[in-house]
């Protein structure tokens, strides 16, 4: 239901209850404040919103975190009683996602699946990045499964797909590490792509058209698609399609039967 409108340009609602609200977050939102007098997030939004419950004693509990430049789906609890209820959920495997990517290349099959391990890069190797992630034998067991679901010609980024992911696992930026690592990496992607330079780049200079010409898009093209929550007490989803950055890059690209 829509029972309000929402204040800010952050994200859209999608669904809500006394109990929960479902959102779509808009890219280049961070999820949650990292420290005091940060920039406005999801969370200062929602708390924005939810003024009058949080007053009355409710919360704000992110259920599912995305990274500051993928956009989609965020379910957000209300209460103390169904945040404890669907972080549950979670970790029983009770909570299935789905994103959509936009890669680099056609993959060899149109489904496919890894099952390697993820850990932080700087635990075994150097890294200018503190946060990146590799694929490692002694990381933390990490699942994706992945489906074609477009080839296409772009006209400057040449072969690219659209992939349908699917994370049975939850480690830090899981599906971005395992399609570079399968070959094909998110477009736009600064750290996972040809170079970590870029994300350096990008950091000390901000986007500018060198890296326009060589990452295509000013964010990783990865959106949360789809939510569904299955438990004794919710049966439920949501969905939300494909932002309008993503769309008009495969709208100037030509399919591939």
């Amino acid at each position: 239901m829509f029972s309000r409108t929402d204040p800010s340009d952050h994200f859209d609602i999608l669904a809500e209850t006394a109990e929960w609200i479902a959102v779509n977050k808009s890219s280049g939102v961070l999820s949650h404040p990292t420290k005091p007098g940060g920039p406005q997030t999801l969370w200062h939004g929602l708390r924005d919103l939810l003024a009058f419950e949080i007053v009355n004693g409710g919360k704000i509990s992110l259920i599912n975190r995305l990274d500051r430049e993928t956009s989609g789906v965020v379910l957000v609890a209300k209460t103390t009683r169904i945040a404890s209820h669907l972080a549950r959920a979670m970790a029983g495997g009770k909570i299935h996602k789905e994103y959509l990517a936009i890669v680099l290349g056609w993959p060899a099959q149109n489904e496919f699946e890894v099952h390697l391990p993820i850990l932080r890069l700087g635990e075994v190797a150097f890294s200018s990045v503190w946060l990146k992630r590799a694929v490692h034998p002694e990381g933390a067991s990490a699942k994706t499964l992945f489906r074609v679901e477009k080839r296409l010609l772009h006209p400057l980024a040449g072969r690219i797909s659209l992939i349908r992911a699917i994370p049975l696992t939850g480690r830090t930026h899981q599906i971005r590490v395992h399609l570079a690592h399968s070959g094909h990496p998110v477009v736009g992607d600064k750290l996972y792509g040809a170079s970590e330079t870029y994300y350096l780049q990008f950091i000390e200079e901000g986007w500018n058209p060198s890296l326009q010409a060589l990452l295509y898009l000013p964010r990783h093209a990865l959106h949360s698609t789809s939510m569904e929550v299955h438990t004794g007490e919710m049966h439920m989803g949501w969905k939300c399609g494909l932002p309008a950055d993503m769309n008009q890059f495969l709208q100037i690209s030509s399919e591939v039967l």
